[in-house]
């Protein structure tokens, strides 16, 4: 195996840098729109209950499991999997987990970096008035416009992908660090902002109603099943993004203690979301099951009737941009990791290498959304249609490789490394440990094969 030192030889320079970057990869698109809707539509409070324990359940133990074997193999994910199997005497084949992870990452990364775009889009359209006094039908044609122009799409795309190699080819403390040290603050004061006017000017109660009053009676097995999965995906588990950031932590930071923490940042934002959105959504009476269209055509309508919507409007689109933009140089950063052991090359070649690859795979999802004839496709894949080449993607990491990825890691850390080597990286109390080893051992394998099975149609509720 070639590697560059330099690729793994870096270190976090504190435990608070780690908890920002780790928090600031976790938070993302899906915490802003996905979160707050789900989980008004499913029982409000009872879900959070049920997520809060499915978190401590699974999504904890797992981000722990994935610090460790970061930390403990000290390489990109394939690497550090590979290290910490052959140091337990185990088959190297192990090693086909964290790369998995990685090219999970990368995958959902080819469509996460479009999405972005739009969001970029959407502060210069704000920005110009484009939703000020406009009606329904405006926004709705600036949303398809902007679907329907490669070209256009094409442009926020790179300008996405040179953004993120400027700060991910600077290296982990120039680079990464220095950037969520800033951005997630302001993510989270903007959001404060938006939550504080969004409360003035809209319907607040209506809002604290749909998301927190617990109504059992709404809470269904699918409810139960989608704060499983919820908890699973939210932490940006079985990506990559967590065990190459483990790989940096140094070696007397707490892993407990900071994956509770980023937990608990993950959570608060995405119902801090929850509180800019919905007294909007209510106050001017919106429809809030809108999925990713509540961003894109729900909101601008909102913002198109309050006062200050332009420039709300604007401030908004921001922070969105922030959110998926601190995500997007977390996915990135294993691949460029890879790159850097397996060809011996400094930072910022294979960051370029990376990054360009990466341009290209989104070429897929950008003509799928433009409709262009050779990406459109017609059938059905685990039980879901497939209508273009992005859905082949996003059906394939969601559905398949994520969940397969989280089962091998929890059976990497939990099965497959000794003990005596995982309870020396957690070096916490042996009733916290003896926890830790029952989830991931036990309860979060099992959680996720009944995800996966769902997923796959298997279990139909």
């Amino acid at each position: 195996m070639t590697t560059n030192n330099q690729a793994i030889s870096s270190r976090w320079s504190s435990r608070l840098s780690f908890i920002l970057a780790s928090s600031a990869a976790a938070v993302g698109l899906g915490n802003i729109w996905k979160f707050p809707y789900v989980m008004g539509e499913n029982g409000g409070g009872a879900f959070v209950l049920v997520y809060l324990l499915c978190i401590l359940a699974i999504g904890i133990p797992i981000m722990m499991a994935e610090v460790i074997i970061g930390r403990r193999g000290r390489h990109s994910p394939g690497y550090a999997a590979k290290s910490v199997a052959l140091e337990s005497g185990k088959h190297s084949a192990w090693q086909s987990a964290g790369w998995l992870g990685m090219l999970t990452g990368y995958l959902v990364l080819s469509f996460y970096a479009v999405i972005a775009g739009w969001a970029l889009a959407y502060v210069f359209k704000a920005g110009q008035g484009a939703f000020t006094q406009a009606s329904a039908e405006e926004i709705g044609k600036t949303f398809e416009g902007l679907l329907a122009s490669p070209g256009e799409l094409m442009l926020w795309h790179s300008l996405v992908i040179i953004a993120t190699v400027l700060v991910v080819g600077n290296g982990v403390k120039n680079g990464l660090e220095r950037s969520v040290r800033l951005l997630l603050p302001c993510m989270i004061v903007l959001l404060v902002v938006i939550a504080i006017y969004s409360g003035s000017i809209g319907d607040f109660s209506a809002a604290i109603g749909f998301m927190f009053e617990p109504d059992f009676s709404k809470l269904s097995v699918n409810g139960v099943m989608i704060a499983l999965g919820h908890s699973f995906f939210t932490l940006g588990l079985a990506s990559g993004v967590v065990i190459m950031y483990g790989a940096y932590l140094p070696r007397e930071t707490s892993i407990v203690q900071t994956s509770l923490w980023i937990a608990v940042i993950d959570t608060f934002v995405a119902l801090l979301a929850g509180l800019a959105i919905f007294p909007l959504v209510f106050g001017y009476g919106l429809t809030p099951s809108e999925g990713p269209g509540l961003i894109f055509t729900t909101l601008p309508l909102a913002f198109s009737e309050m006062p200050a919507g332009g420039f709300v409007g604007t401030v908004f689109f921001i922070m969105l941009v922030i959110a998926a933009f601190t995500s997007a140089i977390a996915m990135i950063e294993s691949s460029v990791a890879f790159v850097a052991e397996k060809f011996s090359l400094s930072r910022w070649p294979a960051t370029i290498v990376s990054a360009g690859v990466l341009w290209l795979l989104g070429q897929l999802t950008i003509h799928s959304f433009a409709g262009s004839e050779w990406a459109q496709l017609s059938g059905e894949w685990f039980g879901k249609p497939i209508n273009s080449l992005f859905d082949i993607i996003d059906v394939l990491t969601s559905s398949l490789l994520l969940p397969l990825g989280g089962l091998l890691l929890a059976v990497l850390a939990g099965w497959v490394m000794r003990s005596e080597f995982t309870k020396d990286e957690l070096d916490t109390k042996k009733g916290i440990f003896d926890v830790w080893l029952l989830c991931v051992k036990y309860i979060s394998p099992v959680a996720i094969i009944i995800i996966f099975l769902q997923l796959i149609g298997f279990i139909k509720l």
